[in-house]
């Protein structure tokens, strides 16, 4: 147990507390260049409940609420989606670098076209018959998981004029229960539309914004299958993968 993780009384009893995070690592709930906070960020001061037996034991999250292919999301429809296969794997780590295991995480995307497959996702782009565009998986014992998919595509929000949000995945992690719940997005390198992105630019530290975006991982990659990226999620402390207010739907 190191000072960052733990508070010592006058009487020598050591409390662990959580590891600070960098303030500046996760967006603030009202930014107001991402317009739709204005209506759903907090107005008064948030009131602490703390955990009873009930969600911290339950609903369990394990194996057997997987499906086989829930993994993989160019298998669960009986043709093939459109689009750039890619492997997208990474690390589910905590403040001190070890991993996480048997968390759950779950992913959700637009396909190729850059739709969503929900009904409020109406603009002229096609859906695609076989491909849903979300999945689960559940880390391994050295917190390891796994996604096959399609590299999502970029698609217009409505937030400013001409805004068009960069390509990228939704991630959700949960803990013992559904109440322990963290929710990230993971970007592609190089896109040319992050300079306009609110929601990408409402993180405020410059290295921080670089830990969303996932690492092009050319020995992971499967020849004439599938491209591959790596895409690490840090929990807490001051490498802490920005996570962002789990209302956001876009």
């Amino acid at each position: 147990m190191t000072q960052d993780t733990a508070d010592q009384t006058g009487n020598g009893l050591v409390l662990p507390r959580y590891r600070r995070d960098d303030v500046d690592a996760h967006p603030p709930l009202l930014s107001p260049g991402y317009k739709s906070t204005a209506v759903r960020a907090p107005r008064q001061p948030l009131i602490y409940l703390p955990h009873r037996l009930t969600e911290i034991t339950g609903p369990l999250l394990g194996e057997g609420r997987l499906g086989e292919l829930d993994h993989d999301l160019t298998r669960q429809h009986d043709g093939e989606p459109q689009g750039q296969r890619i492997i997208v794997h990474g690390r589910v780590l905590d403040g001190d670098g070890r991993p996480v295991p048997h968390t759950l995480v779950e992913i959700w995307q637009t396909n190729a076209a850059g739709r969503y497959r929900h009904a409020v996702d109406n603009w002229p782009a096609p859906l695609d018959p076989n491909f849903d565009g979300v999945g689960r998986a559940l880390t391994d014992e050295r917190g390891h998981y796994r996604f096959v998919t399609v590299q999502p595509g970029a698609y217009p929000w409505k937030n400013h004029d001409n805004a068009w949000r960069p390509a990228h995945i939704h991630f959700s992690l949960f803990g013992r229960a559904f109440t322990q719940r963290l929710v990230t997005q993971m970007y592609f390198p190089g896109d040319p539309l992050f300079f306009q992105d609110p929601i990408f630019n409402s993180v405020r530290d410059p290295k921080a914004r670089e830990r969303m975006i996932a690492r092009y991982d050319h020995a992971g990659t499967v020849p004439e299958w599938a491209l591959a990226y790596e895409f690490d999620i840090v929990l807490r402390g001051r490498e802490s993968t920005p996570f962002e207010d789990e209302d956001d739907d876009e």
